[in-house]
């Protein structure tokens, strides 16, 4: 028989209990108050899991104090259990999660897509990097631990962040992205920036212009020379402010101003237009056919192997004929390096003449008359030099596409013109001058890798000469031994140094390695500029400490600078494709760690490209 239960209900607390509680309370102390050296803690580290990974913690926060933490942040570790302090970096969020529930609960879906608000109480979660522990002077070295479980952080101000991350210095690069007020800077007397060498890599549209036009303006203030290879002619303008009203607002923004680079000169190849309008120092250049190695030239030109062997074959014999005819002399012909300069008197008419002759005894026909007063008066003896010069292929087909190459390259009129003279780099290297050679009238990729080789060259032994009476005034007691600074800006730096070229380029990348080396000591640094990285080889990367990577879509391209630029944390990689215009990811040997920052404006007027 079923029988009703009544539930017992429940008992109420005895009278005293709340009494003796509070008794309890003040005899150990009172009520529990937060302890003053954690009261100002943003958050606590917590649990690790089984994803969780070495070098990382994650932190909580209350949702109050989100907007304390922004992305890229360093912040102040104290471990719980051993009072060790740790340095680390937000490299991922802070992110918002509601407290006890999933962030995809059936409570937070249901509401969010029928348009019910249900905002249940959150707290942020952020993924910080251990980038160091503070010893008892407060310098920071290398972890040997992690923070234990439910170690206060806290946040650090401005100018401690500055200071950690070494952004200090004269040369102003932009803000710090999740900051009104941290400015990115870097040092231009320091030898791990410029001579370490730098690139600039990005989409079309992604601010490259700016952040060379801007880096040039700073830099060149600080006394740095600077020599610009423009192969489009956007900055042909650059001693004008800039009129640009997005730039204006921004600039003003910033608290900027907007001006010309003081001391700018503009060269142009002799016979090609230039963009330069109105500007006060335009000078036109021609090339030195005796400045460029052989070996540099068959390169550049591309060159079949068979044409390559004939291309050296009448090399070789217009020496011998320079010598015959005491165009050159010989003793001081010995003293050359042929791997990095030509033959002294060797003009290009040398060797087209030449190869006519010899095209000439492979046919078996009447040598032409030569052209250059010089052989037409010894003409006879060129043809018994040629007679006499051993084995000449037969193969004439190869040897008129060799012809019809050179040819066309002299009617260009660009070498050795007597209207136009060499580059004058010393006068280039003078300090905080601005040189810009605009090859936008150029259309020919050949010409432009031609020029840059010829300036390349001519920069490194102008820059020598300035090192060694640098040592010299040094050993006098005048001065550091130091030479003025300079920085080669190559646009287009992916034509210049081609990936898919690369093991037919050898001796041009022996040059490049060589003026790396050299100029590291010398305080001359190269910086590659191109919207195509996947087409610059990997020796080209292995030149560079500094990289500025705006926007890059291409996902192998992504990964080949994860292999390629070290110390960037993961989270990071994965932002490249989605960076705005102006926003790059900066790793510069100066700055502790790489950093996400907004590009400063330029203060120069820029050109529009087509």
């Amino acid at each position: 028989m079923a029988t009703d239960v009544k539930p017992e209900s429940v008992m109420d607390a005895p009278a005293d209990t709340v009494t003796k509680l509070e008794h309890d309370a003040k005899e150990h102390g009172g009520p529990y108050e937060v302890p003053q050296e954690v009261k100002d803690a943003i958050g606590r580290t917590m649990f690790d899991m089984p994803s969780s990974k070495d070098g990382t913690v994650t932190v909580l926060m209350p949702s109050d104090r989100l907007d304390d933490l922004p992305g890229q942040s360093l912040v102040r570790i104290v471990s719980q259990r051993d009072k060790r302090v740790y340095v680390g970096a937000v490299v991922e969020g802070p992110f918002t999660e509601p407290d006890g529930l999933r962030a995809d609960s059936t409570p937070m879906v249901v509401s969010a897509t029928k348009g019910h608000t249900f905002l249940p109480p959150f707290h942020g979660r952020a993924q910080v990097e251990i980038v160091g522990e503070l010893d008892e002077d407060n310098e920071m070295a290398s972890p040997r631990r992690r923070p234990s479980p439910n170690s206060p952080v806290f946040t650090m101000g401005v100018e401690e962040m500055s200071e950690r991350l070494g952004l200090s210095g004269n040369v102003r690069v932009g803000l710090a992205e999740g900051f009104d007020d941290m400015v990115v800077r870097t040092d231009s007397t320091r030898k791990d920036l410029i001579p370490r060498h730098m690139a600039i890599l990005g989409t079309t549209g992604g601010g490259k212009s700016t952040t060379v036009s801007g880096l040039v303006s700073r830099v060149a203030e600080e006394g740095v020379a600077v020599v610009m290879i423009d192969t489009e002619g956007e900055y042909c303008a650059i001693n004008e402010p800039t009129p640009d009203p997005r730039m204006l607002k921004a600039l003003k923004k910033r608290g900027l101003t907007p001006e010309g680079i003081k001391d700018t000169c503009i060269f142009h190849l002799v016979g090609r237009e230039t963009r330069a309008e109105g500007h006060p120092s335009v000078a036109q250049f021609s090339l030195q056919f005796s400045s460029f190695s052989k070996f540099t030239m068959t390169e550049i030109l591309g060159l079949t192997e068979a044409q390559e062997h004939r291309f050296l074959k009448a090399y070789d014999i217009t020496q011998v004929v320079l010598n015959r005819l005491g165009i050159t002399n010989a003793t001081a012909a010995m003293e050359i390096d042929e791997f990095s300069e030509g033959y002294p008197g060797m003009k290009l008419l040398h060797l087209c003449e030449i190869l006519d002759q010899i095209i000439a005894h492979v046919k078996q026909e009447p040598p032409p008359t030569p052209r250059d007063s010089q052989f037409r008066a010894r003409h006879a003896e060129i043809t018994q030099v040629i007679h006499g010069a051993g084995a000449i292929e037969k193969n004439f087909p190869s040897w008129l596409a060799l012809k019809s190459k050179l040819w066309k390259l002299l009617r260009l009129n660009i070498f050795d013109n007597s209207v136009a003279p060499q580059l004058p780099c010393d006068d280039m290297l003078k300090p905080g001058r601005v040189s810009i050679l605009d090859l936008s009238d150029t259309d020919s990729t050949v010409v432009n890798n031609l020029v840059i080789s010829d300036l390349l060259r001519c920069l490194q032994v102008a820059q020598d000469d300035k090192y060694a009476k640098a040592q010299e005034l040094k050993a006098a007691g005048k001065g550091d031994g130091r030479p003025a600074p300079v920085m080669v800006v190559i646009e287009e730096a992916h034509e210049f140094l081609s990936r898919e070229r690369a093991d037919k380029m050898e001796n041009l990348f022996a040059q490049v390695a060589r003026i790396s080396r050299r100029g590291r000591k010398r305080w001359l640094g190269l910086c590659f500029v191109t919207q195509l990285p996947q087409h610059l080889p990997d020796e080209v990367f292995g030149l560079v400490n500094n990289f500025v990577l705006h926007k890059i879509s291409d996902s192998n391209v992504v990964s080949r600078m994860k292999r390629t630029v070290g110390n960037v944390p993961e989270g990071m990689w994965g932002r490249l494709p989605s960076l705005a215009s102006g926003q790059a990811l900066v790793s510069l040997a100066t700055v502790t760690r790489p950093l996400f920052v907004n590009i400063d404006p330029t203060p120069c007027r820029l050109l529009m490209t087509d």
